[in-house]
């Protein structure tokens, strides 16, 4: 049996083919993903690992240059077989000897491999330890769209299916758009989100890279939920694989009475469905029934849709050096502190 290698992807089409052909795929791990965070000025690195001519695998890794030490992030990824463990063995040593060559202190992972005991077992089985903190969303909520309307609107919470159907009649509208200059629009709707659920919002320029980048394959779409001509709610949507992934969103606090947010998630449910698509992905909730947490509420809205929890598993970190645990401490007070 041929030996594994590794090396630099360069071509789209031949990275894009393997990744869609993969069940789970993630658009964390597209080739637009990685031109995105280049945009925002990040070092990416785009990995195949090959067994002769054939690519079993590929890995997009992000370099971070945080405070709190610059590390390797691998969201949505690796894909690759991890019943494979030779596979993963040479996978662990080639992210670890770029890792040693970009002078980072960890490695950080988050594939898209369901959450179990025998999956982390098996990752720290290869020098793998379950990470203080989450790489995007880990906990999901993800409804099959496949069904007909109908079906979709009964199998929602009494009161989610009456706000959506309460909203139809409430004088909203929404306008869809690939325009990156509509990012002003969520950015400033976010502000206001922000001070309300008091988080650090994302930049400008983050959503605009998002929306050009995913637009120049159609997708990606700008949701803007109006009453009239005002802009209530905004939302990212991005298209790919056979689903849609609700990725970033913001609205106002005003006009309480109206349930635009549920009018939103209405209409992107069925853009969903016109292409076609077979299940919704409406991103992070709360890992776990604490009320407490800081998801507790969105978690609260977004299941009222119908559907299931996806539980991917924890982040884990490979250290590359002993600052890690420096790391690792900061990122454990923090996590508490932001009550996640």
């Amino acid at each position: 049996m041929e030996k594994y290698k590794s090396k630099v992807i360069e071509d789209k089409a031949v990275w894009e083919r393997f990744l869609l052909s993969k069940d789970p795929k993630s658009f964390l791990q597209s080739w637009n993903w990685g031109e995105v965070n280049e945009r925002m000025g990040a070092k990416i690195f785009r990995l195949g690992f090959f067994q002769g001519k054939k690519l079993v695998g590929i890995c997009l890794l992000i370099r971070e240059d945080a405070k709190r030490g610059p590390h390797l992030i691998v969201p949505g990824g690796p894909v690759l077989d991890f019943g494979n463990k030779k596979l993963l063995r040479f996978f662990v040593d080639e992210i670890g000897s770029l890792a040693y060559t970009e002078g980072v202190w960890f490695v950080r992972i988050r594939p898209e491999i369901l959450e179990s005991r025998d999956n982390r077992e098996l990752l720290k089985s290869f020098g793998f330890v379950s990470a203080p903190m989450h790489l995007h969303a880990e906990n999901t909520w993800i409804l099959d769209i496949s069904q007909d309307e109908e079906k979709i609107l009964m199998g929602m919470r009494k009161s989610t299916r009456y706000l959506v159907k309460k909203g139809l009649g409430s004088g909203l509208s929404v306008e869809l758009s690939e325009d990156p200059r509509r990012a002003k629009i969520l950015f400033d709707l976010q502000v206001e989100t922000a001070k309300r659920h008091k988080f650090v919002g994302f930049p400008q320029k983050l959503f605009e890279a998002e929306i050009e980048t995913f637009a120049k394959d159609n997708r990606v779409r700008v949701f803007e939920c109006k009453l009239n001509r005002k802009v209530l709610a905004a939302a990212i949507i991005i298209f790919y694989g056979n689903a849609a992934y609700y990725h970033f969103s913001a609205s106002t606090s005003k006009y309480p009475s109206l349930p635009f947010s549920y009018y939103l998630q209405w209409k992107i449910i069925q853009e969903a469905k016109r292409r076609s698509l077979k299940y919704y992905n409406l991103w992070g909730v709360a890992p776990n029934n604490n009320p407490n947490h800081r998801f507790a509420g969105v978690t609260l809205f977004k299941t009222g849709f119908g559907g299931q929890r996806v539980d991917w598993l924890h982040a884990s970190d490979l250290p590359t050096s002993p600052l890690y645990w420096l790391t690792y401490l900061f990122e454990r007070i923090r996590k508490f502190l932001r009550r996640l």
